[in-house]
């Protein structure tokens, strides 16, 4: 008796969708008059797109500007908080010495 694969999954079913999408498109724009059906297709679907994304913008809007100010803060405390300068100055140390032993010049 044969052995049964079994179903896909709806995850597995869209991730092999994109993945399929994602490295087939650029063979696509690649084909001959690629530019010619892309700018028919967006000419005709773009309008559409456009009303939709409407439906979506204020709320989206309003909840970007309600989580705004708690996440400023939290990265500004969090730039306090860590020793970026001195990472830095670390590096830019350690490039140098690098550079000085190989005897390369820099600035």
């Amino acid at each position: 008796m044969p052995v049964r694969i079994p179903a896909a999954t709806r995850t597995e079913v869209w991730c092999m969708g994109a993945a399929g999408v994602t490295s087939l498109a650029p063979f696509y724009l690649m084909a001959p008059s690629a530019n010619e059906r892309l700018t028919k297709q967006t000419t005709k679907w773009a309008p559409r797109w456009e009303r939709n994304i409407t439906f979506f913008r204020t709320p989206a809007e309003r909840s970007i500007n309600r989580i705004k100010p708690p996440v400023e803060k939290a990265v500004q405390r969090l730039e306090q908080r860590l020793p970026l300068e001195k990472v830095a100055k670390r590096v830019d140390r350690g490039i140098k010495k690098n550079l000085d032993r190989l005897g390369v010049k820099h600035t």
